[in-house]
């Protein structure tokens, strides 16, 4: 009974307020880049369209098919994401990362929010889900870079 109650907690209201309010849902007309990736545990996927300008994101969507966890972690991202170098969103990724695997430190501003998320550390099932649009956005974020330099 103590594990169910523990995936209860998990799901805060701050997650399911998250999960239930993610922005730039849907695509892009003309992207530079799209991405999709999937959780092959639990089959959450998320697809990402950015385009780049200057070295930053300058536009951004994302198709979220995830767990509330998932989803919350797209809320976040989408949040944060505009205005971001790729070396920015990989070191969110990165940092969530090691969030999760090894209770490390909270991701820098602007992704500071994901801090919400450190208590799903205990359930090793659920990383995937919550790093698919950080992961998504990376790979495709340095697409866009190496286009634009080729």
């Amino acid at each position: 009974m103590s594990g169910e109650n523990d995936l209860i907690k998990l799901y805060s209201g701050k997650i399911l307020e998250l999960a239930a309010d993610i922005p730039h849902l849907g695509h892009l007309e003309a992207p530079q880049v799209s991405v999709k990736k999937r959780a092959p545990l639990c089959g959450s996927t998320v697809s990402v369209d950015l385009s780049l300008a200057d070295g930053k994101v300058v536009e951004f969507a994302q198709d979220v098919k995830a767990c509330a966890l998932g989803q919350a972690s797209a809320s976040i991202v989408g949040r944060a994401i505009l205005g971001q170098t790729p070396a920015t969103i990989e070191a969110a990724r990165d940092a969530l990362r090691a969030l999760l695997k090894e209770d490390g430190p909270t991701p820098a501003a602007p992704f500071d929010g994901l801090e919400v998320l450190r208590p799903a550390a205990a359930y090793k099932n659920r990383h995937a889900s919550i790093l698919l649009t950080l992961d998504a956005a990376t790979e495709a974020a340095h697409q866009a870079q190496a286009a634009k330099s080729a």
